[in-house]
Parts: structure tokens; C-alpha cells; sequence
């Protein structure tokens, strides 16, 4: 008896499954989207009917078509299937998995394609267990992951698999899916009459941001409020409670994805942009605290001393979220994040900090300048500390010319400030102060 038995060779699943199960694709030629893998000539469907499988890494979002598509490989090549779920096995698992294989490629000269679901989920170890296997051609390995697999793959078993991007699903594509599954009277909803306007559709397909899976899951809900023989309208898909489905994960790709959208939005003025990507991540499920990190952090790097009151404002606005909580203080976020979005910036004191840090890194740890020391004990005194030193507000304007850094850094100059906000005076303040000195150095 196997570990993983193959699916049924039932036409169609039982009918008490999801509808999503159900109605999954029979053949190629019902898929519906992925055009750029399994139109006509296209590298994929080629290989699949010439007969030719080879390992793959199948990379798309929840709802693309990744399951259907691994089980429409092995139905189409003739090979064996074997589904495997990363969250519930690991090395043991498939150590049996590839001795079956094995036996069924010595025995009946079938090939095995193991479908490994989440793939991201198994650790280095586990992977690592692939790759013995896959080089020697006893498993054909069919990875599917939601996640970019040059993060979350081992870099060995990447590079013996081929990479398929799968796209979300176009709002038409959706829309054809769920009229399929209301018209299939075997597998779908056909046999209970239920009909749907156009509105209905979609409206689904809207909710469902391009998963097929999520679709096909709110057509069920809203057939079963609408009842036998009843219609699905858009009021009956807003009467589901359903929500839009946000592809978002806080530790993968996507979370980075948004953030540096959100970054460069508010680094290119651009206010609507900005606060479309904030309240995305917000409503995907980003931590409130985590957006408003960025944006004090964003205020420093991009805004600067070209608006200081934004480093205010932002460290605000983190400390309304912290008193408000959900919903209330997502309103302080937003209105950081449009000014933000609308202040003069520059990454003068950014570029100012990493310079001084490359200094400190590089060159030698010089000893603080005697005449800037203080000198609070008499033997500091007699070793001359402090002696020299010049005291700014005895002097006219404040203004004193002595050297603050180490001999090797002399007249090093960090600090550039632009023209843009308050940076514009300060830049004046500086030039003044330099030309200053400098005319007063040549004097003495």
C-alpha cells in the first residue's frame, strides 16, 4: 500500500467536495490563462506533448493553477503522481516516497512526479533530500511555492529545476471560470439551476484578485445563500461578507515588494501613490508599527534637515497609532504619510552619516584633539588638556576657528546640504561659516 496514493481514476471528484476541487481542469485545452507557458508552441505545453518532463520550480500566487497544472503533467506524460505537502512531511516521508519510485520505474518503467506543494516550507535539509534524487532522474520533482525561489530555494536544487512563473489571473480569465463551473451540470453547479448577472461575476472576480481558488470558493457561499434554482446578484456577493484577497506575505517577497513601492512613492513626492501602498500593506495584514518604522525611518533618509518637523510628525504619528489602536489610528499613518510625500527632500544627512561611518571604519582611531578635551582634573591640566582651546561664546558672532577632528580627517566635510526646504538656509549658514574661516585662515 503506498504512502500517497494516486487520485482516483473517477472522471471527477466526489461531489462533496469544494466546487474548487471539482471543477478543476481535465486537460490542457481547459486551462484557462498561463497563455505564456501552454499556448500553442509555448516551451511548457511543447515539452508536455512531445512527452518530455524535467524538474520545475512552479512560482505563482495562491489560485494560478499551480496544483492543476503539476496534476495535468503527469496525466498528459503518462507518469505517476504522488502529491506531498511540505507542512505535514519531511525526510523520512521522502525517503519512501523516492524507494516507490524506484520500484514503479524498475518494474513498470513509469516515471514518478513528486508534487511538492509549498516548497518554501521545507528547510535545507529537507531539500537537500531532493537533490541525490532528481540528479539521478528517479523523481521528477514539481515544486510550487507563492514565494520567489531564489530566496526560498537551496541554490543546488534551483539550478536543477526549471523555473515557471505562473501570472495571477486576469479579471476575464476568473470571470470564464465561473461560468464554467455554473454551466458543468456533472462537476459544477449546473444541475442546481443557480444563475448569475453579470454584475455578479464580476464582482467575484474583482474579490478575488486574480485567484481562481477564492473565486470558485465565493461562487459556492453565494450559490448556497442563493438557493436552488435562485440567482447570484451583486448584492448577494456583498451580502457573503466577502472580502477582496490581498496576495501578502509578511516575511516573503510581496512584503518587500510594497514597502519599497511605498519608499519610492514618498521618495517621488507622489501622495496618492504613497498612501495607496500604505493602506495596502495595511489591509493585507502588515503590522501598523512595522509602516510607521518606515515612515520615521523614511524621514530621516529621504526628507532630512530639508523639513526636520517630518521626523516630528512621524514619531507623532507612531505615538497616535500606539494610543489609538485599530482603526482609529491608521488616520495618523495616512496623514504622515501624504506629508511625507509632499516635503522638500534630501539624503544629504544619509549621505553625511554613511561617509562618516566609512571614515571610521577606514581610517585609524585617532586620539580626541587635546584642546577639545576637558580638562576637569589638575593632572589633566598639566598634560594639556583643554589648553588652547577656544570658547565660541567669548568670541564675535560665536564664530572660532580651531579643528574638531583627527589630523588625518582635517577639513574633511561630510555634511552638503541642498537647496530644497530649510536646507536651502542652512546651506547658507554653512558656505558663510566656511568662507569665513577660510578668510580667516589666509589672514593669519
Amino acid at each position: 500500500m503506498e504512502l500517497f496514493p494516486e487520485p482516483a481514476s473517477a472522471p471527477s471528484p466526489a461531489p462533496a467536495g469544494p466546487l474548487a476541487d471539482r471543477v478543476r481542469p481535465r486537460t490542457l485545452d481547459d486551462v484557462v490563462g498561463q497563455e505564456h507557458l501552454l499556448g500553442p508552441g509555448r516551451v511548457l505545453r511543447a515539452a508536455l506533448e512531445r512527452g518530455e518532463l524535467h524538474s520545475m520550480i512552479l512560482w505563482g500566487p495562491p489560485g494560478s493553477g499551480k496544483t492543476t497544472l503539476a496534476s495535468l503533467m503527469a496525466q498528459v506524460t503518462g507518469a505517476r503522481f504522488i502529491a506531498f505537502s511540505a507542512v505535514l512531511s519531511g525526510v523520512k516521508e521522502i525517503r519512501q516516497v523516492v524507494g516507490e519510485a524506484e520500484t514503479e520505474r524498475a518494474r513498470r518503467g513509469r516515471r514518478t512526479i513528486l508534487f511538492v506543494d509549498e516548497i518554501h516550507r521545507f528547510n535545507r535539509a529537507q531539500q537537500d533530500a531532493f537533490l541525490p534524487h532528481v540528479e539521478k532522474g528517479t523523481i521528477v520533482l514539481i515544486g510550487a511555492t507563492t514565494e520567489n525561489p531564489s530566496f526560498e530555494v537551496n541554490s543546488a536544487l534551483l539550478s536543477r529545476c526549471r523555473v515557471y512563473v505562473l501570472r495571477p489571473l486576469a479579471e476575464p480569465d476568473v470571470i470564464e471560470i465561473l461560468r464554467r463551473a455554473l454551466a458543468d451540470r456533472e462537476r459544477g453547479l449546473g444541475a442546481a439551476g443557480v444563475r448569475a448577472d453579470e454584475g455578479a461575476l464580476a464582482h467575484i472576480a474583482r474579490l478575488a484578485n486574480g485567484d481562481a481558488r477564492a473565486a470558485l470558493n465565493v461562487l459556492e457561499l453565494t450559490a448556497q445563500l442563493a438557493s436552488a434554482g435562485g440567482e447570484i446578484t451583486a448584492a448577494t456577493v456583498r451580502e457573503a461578507g466577502q472580502r477582496r484577497t490581498l496576495l501578502y506575505d509578511k516575511s516573503g517577497e510581496e512584503h518587500y515588494n510594497l514597502i519599497s513601492a511605498l519608499h519610492k512613492s514618498l521618495r517621488d513626492s507622489d501622495p496618492d501613490a504613497s498612501l495607496y501602498w500604505m493602506t495596502r500593506m495595511l489591509d493585507s495584514g502588515e503590522d501598523p508599527l512595522y509602516v510607521a518604522r518606515r515612515l520615521v525611518r523614511f524621514a530621516s533618509e529621504d526628507v532630512g534637515n530639508a523639513d526636520p518637523q517630518a521626523l516630528a510628525l512621524t514619531l507623532a504619528a507612531k505615538d497616535a497609532y500606539d494610543f489609538l489602536g485599530s482603526p482609529e489610528g491608521e488616520l495618523a499613518l495616512a496623514q504622515a504619510t501624504l506629508y511625507l510625500a509632499m516635503a522638500p527632500k534630501s539624503n544629504a544627512a544619509y549621505v553625511a552619516y554613511n561617509e562618516a561611518r566609512a571614515d571610521v571604519d577606514a581610517a585609524p582611531a585617532e586620539p580626541v584633539p587635546l584642546h577639545i578635551r576637558n580638562a576637569p582634573t589638575g593632572l589633566m591640566k598639566h598634560l594639556g588638556y583643554g589648553e588652547g582651546y577656544q570658547y565660541a561664546h567669548d568670541a564675535p558672532d560665536a564664530r572660532v576657528d580651531q579643528e574638531h577632528l583627527p589630523e588625518s580627517l582635517r577639513d574633511r566635510r561630510y555634511y552638503r546640504p541642498t537647496d530644497r526646504g530649510l536646507e536651502a538656509e542652512l546651506s547658507r549658514r554653512l558656505a558663510d561659516w566656511r568662507r569665513w574661516r577660510e578668510e580667516r585662515r589666509r589672514s593669519t
